[in-house]
């Protein structure tokens, strides 16, 4: 594998990395699983690439951040307060948010960010073609030690409780339907975060580049699991950031290897089922042993 690509690979694990985060947050430990993401990617991309055009790449990161939490509250009432299930409100704000998408970037299906410049750009002045890379890492480390720091708070003690014992939560007077819409709310802001970032590191933003992102993210969390069973919550995020990175690894080693790109969806669905059955199975068998 050439050094160029595989310092690509790694940058897109990165990436990867921010949006698996948000995954994390509402699939681990608030236990919803939240399809609302596939669309809250797509936002951050938009709102980024369409301020990116006009010249405000750092308000389109931030505005992506903020699209993407707005989203993500959105979809926690239709589940708090209409009472709608998990499953089903993601999927009605995840399709409300293609038509709020193709408005953000005109009707246009995609936004190209061609000649313009990025965040990115400052940073190749000084180190170059890894300037993109360096913003990557840093922009996951900061994201990944306050997330850790805010679960350690009250308020994210709160969060993990509810997603942990909701009954418990309750009785102990602690409004579960706040924390639900916080933590999807967050939730999808980073993923939203991750998007803004994924447009203007490619240099374009598609009405349809969110889908499959679930999936991606489930792979991250799955695959360093896999590689990290520490229970510490520390220790569960590094397992995200280190899950993301190899996954990408995964799905490079298999277009190296003649797989069509036009497949890696397939494969990343594969490998998700796999390691969700592998789990269950290990589980069971823990569960007879005991």
């Amino acid at each position: 594998m050439a050094v160029s690509v595989l310092q690509n690979t790694i940058l897109l694990g990165f990436i990867y990395a921010i949006m698996a985060l948000g995954i994390f947050l509402s699939f681990k430990v608030l236990n919803i699983p939240d399809l609302t993401v596939d669309g809250s990617f797509t936002s951050g991309c938009a709102v980024s690439a369409v301020l990116t055009v006009i010249g405000y790449p750092l308000l389109g990161m931030l505005l992506g951040f903020v699209v993407g939490m707005l989203a993500g509250v959105v979809s926690g009432v239709l589940q708090t307060h209409c009472k709608i299930p998990s499953v089903l409100a993601g999927i009605l704000t995840m399709t409300a948010l293609y038509s709020i998408n193709l408005k953000i970037m005109n009707g246009m299906p995609n936004v190209s960010l061609f000649g313009k410049d990025t965040v990115i750009t400052p940073l190749q002045h000084i180190f170059a073609s890894n300037g993109a890379l360096v913003l990557a890492l840093g922009l996951v480390v900061l994201v990944t030690v306050l997330l850790y720091l805010f679960l350690q708070t009250q308020l994210g003690l709160s969060l993990r409780a509810t997603g942990d014992n909701e009954a418990m939560v309750r009785a102990s007077s602690i409004n579960s339907d706040a924390m639900k819409i916080l933590g999807l709310g967050l939730a999808n802001g980073l993923v939203g975060l991750g998007g803004a970032l994924f447009a203007q590191n490619q240099g374009f933003a598609d009405v349809s580049g969110g889908i499959g992102m679930m999936v991606i993210g489930l792979a991250s969390i799955l695959v360093g699991e896999a590689f990290l069973h520490k229970r510490g919550i520390g220790w569960q995020l590094c397992s995200v950031l280190l899950g993301a990175i190899i996954y990408q690894l995964i799905m490079t080693f298999a277009l190296q290897l003649g797989i069509a790109s036009s497949d890696i969806k397939l494969l990343s669905a594969v490998l998700v089922a796999g390691a969700i059955s592998l789990s269950q199975l290990q589980w069971k068998r823990r569960k007879q042993h005991a």
